[in-house]
C-alpha cells in the first residue's frame, strides 16, 4: 500500500486484516518522505524537516494521529523506495499497460518489487494499490533517464584511462562487448582522462561488481557512481568545458544505429586512427543514437579522415562552426 498521509493503508488494512488476518499488508513510503517510517522508529507522529516532492502525492511532513495508530496496530512492515525505483516501477506499468502512472501511484509497485528481492519470495500471490493520475508531463524525461538505474540495469562509472590514441577502443574491449550505454569524455591532461561512463547490466549488481573487478585488474583506477545523486542529477550534464591546453580540434556530430558494435566499428574505424579530445553519448533508446566526438586534426588530415568517414557509413555532420561549440568547448 502506498502511504503519504495514512488514510487508504490504514482503512485497506483493517478491512483486510477483518477479513482475511492471513494477508500481509506492507506500507510503503518514498525515502525522501517517509513519514510513517520515523513515527514508527519514534513510536508516536513526528515531523520530518524536508520532503523531497518528486512522489508529490505522499510528499507529507507528518503522518496522521489515528492514521498512525492505525498503521502501528494493523500493517505488517513499513518498506522505503528509492526515486529510482519508483521510476523503474513506472516504466513497468507503461510496459504491461500501456498505461503511465504517476511517480505516488508507481510507489508501491516499487515497494512490491524490492519486498520479493529482499525476502527471496516465489510462488506468492501479490497485489499492490496503484492509485493517483496527477502526472506532470515534464517529469518523464526524469523517470526515463533513471529507471534503468533503479531497474539495476545499468550502472555509472568514473574511470581512469591512459589519454593516448586508442585508449577508449581497449578500455571498451575490457567491457567483453557489453553495451555502452552513455560516454562523457573531455581532453584534459596529457597524461590520463577522467571519463563518466554507462553500462547495461543484464544481471544486476553482481555483474557490475564484476565489470569493476575485470577493469581493476586491467590496471583501470574506477569507482562506482550508480548511487551518487550528484554525479546522476547534475555532474553527468556538466563534463566537458573547455580543454587545457590549445588543440587543432575539429568536432562531429554522427548518428550510431543502435545495434551491437556499432561503437566498437566506430573507434575500429576512426579512434585508433586520431587522437579523439572529445566524446558525448547517450543512449535514449531510439533507433539511433546521436555522437558528439572531436578529433584532433591538422589541416594536412582533412582529406584522409573524410575517407575514413565515409567508409564508417554513419551519418555525419561538421559542427565546428556552431556557436555553442565556440563558445562552451572551444580554445
Amino acid at each position: 500500500m502506498p502511504v503519504g498521509g495514512g488514510g487508504i493503508a490504514a482503512g485497506v488494512a483493517v478491512l483486510i486484516k477483518q477479513l482475511m488476518p492471513q494477508i500481509k499488508v506492507i506500507g510503503v513510503e518514498a525515502e525522501e518522505s517517509a513519514c510513517l517510517k520515523a513515527a514508527m522508529d519514534a513510536g508516536h507522529p513526528v515531523v520530518l524537516e524536508n520532503v523531497g516532492t518528486f512522489a508529490d502525492g505522499v510528499a507529507v511532513k507528518r503522518i496522521g494521529d489515528e492514521t498512525f495508530r492505525l498503521c502501528h496496530q494493523y500493517l505488517d512492515d513499513v518498506i522505503t523506495v528509492s526515486s529510482d525505483e519508483i521510476c523503474a516501477a513506472v516504466k513497468d506499468i507503461f510496459e504491461d499497460t500501456r498505461a503511465i502512472s504517476e511517480p505516488s501511484g508507481a510507489l508501491s509497485l516499487a515497494g512490491l518489487k524490492q519486498y520479493v528481492e529482499t525476502h527471496e519470495l516465489k510462488g506468492k500471490n501479490l497485489v499492490n494499490v496503484l492509485s493517483g493520475a496527477n502526472t506532470n508531463f515534464h517529469s518523464l524525461r526524469y523517470v526515463s533517464e533513471r529507471a534503468e538505474l533503479g531497474e539495476k540495469r545499468e550502472g555509472l562509472l568514473a574511470v581512469t584511462i591512459p589519454e593516448r590514441t586508442g585508449a577508449f577502443l581497449d578500455f571498451c574491449h575490457i567491457l567483453g562487448g557489453r553495451a555502452v550505454t552513455e560516454f562523457n569524455y573531455r581532453h584534459s591532461d596529457n597524461e590520463e582522462a577522467n571519463i563518466f561512463v554507462g553500462v547495461r547490466l543484464l544481471n544486476g549488481q553482481e555483474e557490475l561488481d564484476s565489470i569493476i573487478v575485470d577493469l581493476q585488474q586491467a590496471g583501470y583506477p574506477v569507482v562506482d557512481l550508480s548511487d551518487d545523486e550528484m554525479a546522476k542529477i547534475h555532474v553527468r550534464y556538466m563534463i566537458g568545458g573547455k580543454p587545457s591546453k590549445p588543440l587543432n580540434e575539429k568536432l562531429y556530430s554522427f548518428e550510431f544505429p543502435e545495434y551491437p558494435g556499432a561503437l566498437i566499428k566506430f573507434l575500429n574505424t576512426l579512434g585508433t586512427h586520431w587522437s579523439i579530445s572529445l566524446f558525448n553519448y547517450r543512449n535514449h533508446g531510439s533507433d539511433y543514437g546521436r555522437v558528439l566526438c572531436g578529433f584532433e586534426l591538422e589541416d594536412n588530415d582533412l582529406m584522409e579522415f573524410t575517407s575514413h568517414l565515409r567508409d564508417l557509413g554513419y551519418q555525419w555532420k561538421d559542427v565546428s562552426k556552431t556557436p555553442s561549440y565556440n563558445f562552451f568547448l572551444a580554445n
